[in-house]
């Protein structure tokens, strides 16, 4: 099982010292991951908490992949529709060519009326562009001539694709995983709340032709008492969970620090 923080690149903690000193932190004490999340247009009504300070999730990756040697980097989640598919796939082979593979992606369909609003994207159309694209996405990391629009074109460089780990709520996230996707990234890290949808998530595999996908769970686990903690990564385990997001806010650098070595112990 992986095991990784969200990084804030929201709010006070958006800083490129904090931002830097959270990430090393991370990579020194031996976890597997760091997440950032993806908002691109917060209205002033509910920016509580971040005041509609967010760094744009890929450009953010970037740069802290050329601050790291060696830890995971993934989104939790990137709104798919919030972004044309082309540019947005070049973005992430650059990525993904530039961090040596290191990347994975959380994706969504959004929720937020206002960012919709403002982007001039349909919010009820956002599953059909999430499938769209996601099916173009999965097209184009697959061979070096590709197309779009009718227009043939090669897309390069083409690294290995990164995982695309869908969240959301069953039965939708569930189904498009099983279709489009390597995994699931639910909100939760209660194994018992996971398990019937692990399970479900495993029959809608099987009837696709696919064998067992992915579980990421965003979620606590209780880094204060590490044998129960423990307990709760061996049930996550059990029922299928491949990786583990510990997610919440802290002060500073230091605060972060503290809960990536505390994190980073459970396996000892």
């Amino acid at each position: 099982m992986r095991l990784g923080l969200v990084l804030r690149t929201m709010g006070e903690q958006a800083t490129r010292e904090t931002l830097l000193a959270c990430a090393r932190a991370a990579e020194r004490a031996g976890l597997d991951e760091l997440w950032v999340v993806d908002h691109v247009a917060i209205p002033p009504d509910d920016a509580e908490g971040s005041g509609g300070r967010y760094l744009d999730p890929l450009t953010a990756l970037a740069w802290l992949a050329g601050a790291t040697e060696h830890i995971g980097l993934g989104t939790a989640v990137l709104v798919v529709p919030y972004r044309p598919a082309l540019p947005t796939a070049k973005a992430i082979a650059t990525l993904q060519e530039l961090s040596g593979g290191r990347l994975a992606l959380g994706v969504g369909v959004g929720w937020m009326p206002a960012e919709f609003e403002a982007l001039g994207v349909p919010r009820e159309r956002r599953g059909r562009i999430t499938d769209e694209t996601l099916a173009r996405w999965r097209a184009w990391f697959s061979d070096d001539h590709a197309e779009a629009n009718g227009q043939p074109f090669l897309f390069r460089p083409r690294p290995p694709r990164p995982a695309l780990l869908v969240g959301g709520q069953p039965p939708h996230a569930l189904e498009r995983a099983a279709r489009l996707g390597d995994g699931w990234m639910p909100m939760g890290a209660d194994p018992e709340k996971l398990r019937p949808h692990a399970e479900r998530l495993r029959a809608l595999a099987r009837q696709h032709g696919r064998g067992p996908l992915e579980i990421a769970a965003l979620g606590a686990l209780p880094l204060g008492d590490p044998p129960r903690a423990r307990a709760q990564l061996a049930a996550l385990a059990e029922i299928g969970v491949t990786r583990v997001a510990l997610g919440g806010r802290y002060a500073d650098a230091a605060d972060f620090a503290a809960t990536a070595e505390a994190l980073a112990a459970l396996r000892s």
